[in-house]
């Protein structure tokens, strides 16, 4: 007796399954080929004050550039409308804040055990490199976005919806407040109301 239904098939395994294990195995091979070099070369007591300065220095980078996030977020909640001696306009993010992850990922790099980690978490450390990656992150993120397809997760920052409490869902709209236009356009008129 048959029911009409195919029968499952086997889900391919994705290249980055594969290869990311891969790429994981060679790293720390890679890594501890370098750490053997160097302690024959200077010796084992100079890889051990590496290893630790590398700790040390990398939670000094991860806390100065917590800190600062937690700066710029005080600072951006403080200018939001109707805080006291907010200015009411919109909160502009600070220039001081961009590339904080970056940062500390740089000092996670430098926590790391290793050589490669240490020298690519020192690159990280880098202003100009942290700026130029930080902008292709912004590229690379925006163009995903667009060309993502209606109904993911773009969406969500097009429609708002509030979940309430009890669970029902409460429509909503984004209104911006633009200055009056002269012409009217064909998007002028009364809007339908979103569906769910």
């Amino acid at each position: 007796m048959t029911t009409g239904t195919p029968p499952p098939t086997a889900r391919r395994r994705s290249r980055a399954r594969t290869f990311v294990p891969l790429a994981v195995a060679a790293w720390a091979v890679l890594e501890i080929w370098l750490l053997i070099l160097v302690a024959d070369v200077a010796g084992g007591l100079t890889v051990v004050i590496l290893l630790a300065a590398g700790i040390v220095l990398g939670a000094a980078v991860i806390k100065g550039a917590g800190r600062r996030a937690f700066r710029n977020l005080t600072e951006t909640l403080q200018r939001m409308p109707g805080q006291p001696g907010a200015d009411g306009s919109a909160p502009v993010a600070p220039e001081s804040g961009r590339g904080n992850g970056f940062l500390m990922l740089g000092g996670l790099l430098i926590m790391i055990p290793g050589l490669v980690s240490d020298v690519a978490g020192l690159l990280l450390l880098v202003p100009p490199v942290r700026t130029a990656l930080s902008r292709y992150a912004e590229r690379s993120l925006d163009r995903r976005m667009r060309a993502a397809a209606p109904g993911g997760f773009s969406d969500a920052f097009q429609q708002a919806r509030i979940h309430r409490p009890d669970g029902k869902v409460v429509q909503g709209e984004v209104i911006r407040d633009e200055p009056p236009r002269d012409d009217p356009g064909p998007n002028d008129g009364p809007r339908p109301p979103l569906t769910p």
